[in-house]
């Protein structure tokens, strides 16, 4: 490293800019250390300033592993990438709900990286809540009853939206919608510590409990885990970069600035089955 990088959090709990890093460029292995320990110790972090060509983006994705494919497609030459983009023609857009990206995959990715080219003048921020968090506020009567229990999530009432938004037909990776059984509570791999992992938009019931009890639990975990003390919000500059980790992360996109544009691209890195 030419320059000692500075991190510099958001907030206690969640959150970081990295600053003296420039991701257009080879990484050695001593910065790539550096840019992991942060974002397990911050879960999301932030770059300004990065100018990177889709090769580029892709390269920084791969350092961290083996790129996932989006269930509802890439672009047509380079399908690890997701167009992430809204205009005054949108009717929706992709992140208007918490969320952890694609939990609806039997394995759904570890980590995303969104690069925005084109930001409005105002508004478009990102909202971003530590589920680590979420489960250890938890009382440890309502945390013992969460850890036997499995949720399942859904996808296609999602992302036919997406479809009928763009005009698309029936274009999805597998000629299919995903559906998955995950737990309620996953265990991060690497850190060990518990999480919260259902959202508001992936996670459609309880596999173990009746239909009223599931929904009621899921509506209230759903309010706990949008709390402001498990947030950061982050404010995006064109060229800035984004990088979280959805095994204890969830986002949600703001859409404040209609009819302006919002446009960037993401990559996702692939993950493991969750597990409890």
């Amino acid at each position: 490293m030419n320059v000692s990088p500075q991190v510099l959090p958001l907030t206690p709990d969640i959150g970081a800019e990295i600053y003296g890093i420039d991701l257009s460029t080879h990484l050695d292995p001593a910065t790539l250390r550096f840019i992991r320990e942060a974002l397990l110790k911050h879960l999301v972090i932030f770059f300004r300033d990065q100018e990177l060509t889709l090769e580029q983006h892709k390269d920084f994705g791969r350092c961290f592993g083996e790129l996932h494919v989006h269930p509802a497609a890439g672009l047509e030459d380079h399908p690890e990438v997701f167009v992430v983009h809204a205009d005054e023609h949108s009717t929706n857009i992709a992140g208007e709900n918490w969320h952890s990206d694609v939990s609806c995959d039997q394995e759904p990715p570890m980590g995303s990286i969104l690069h925005v080219h084109t930001v409005p003048d105002h508004g478009g921020d990102t909202l971003f809540a530590n589920m680590y968090a979420a489960f250890d506020s938890l009382s440890d009567h309502m945390k013992s009853f969460l850890l036997g229990l499995t949720a399942v999530h859904e996808s296609e009432h999602h992302y036919s939206r997406l479809h009928a938004q763009y005009r698309q037909h029936l274009k999805m990776r597998d000629k299919a919608y995903p559906a998955a059984e995950h737990p309620v509570v996953r265990t991060h791999p690497e850190t060990g510590r518990k999480a919260l992992f259902v959202n508001p938009t992936f996670t459609t019931r309880i596999k173990d409990l009746t239909s009223d009890e599931g929904a009621t639990l899921l509506q209230f975990l759903f309010d706990h885990l949008q709390s402001p003390e498990y947030q950061c919000r982050f404010q995006w500059q064109r060229h800035s970069v984004a990088v979280w980790d959805n095994r204890c992360v969830q986002h949600y996109a703001l859409w404040d600035y209609f009819p302006q544009v919002r446009h960037g691209y993401r990559v996702t890195i692939k993950g493991d089955r969750p597990y409890c």
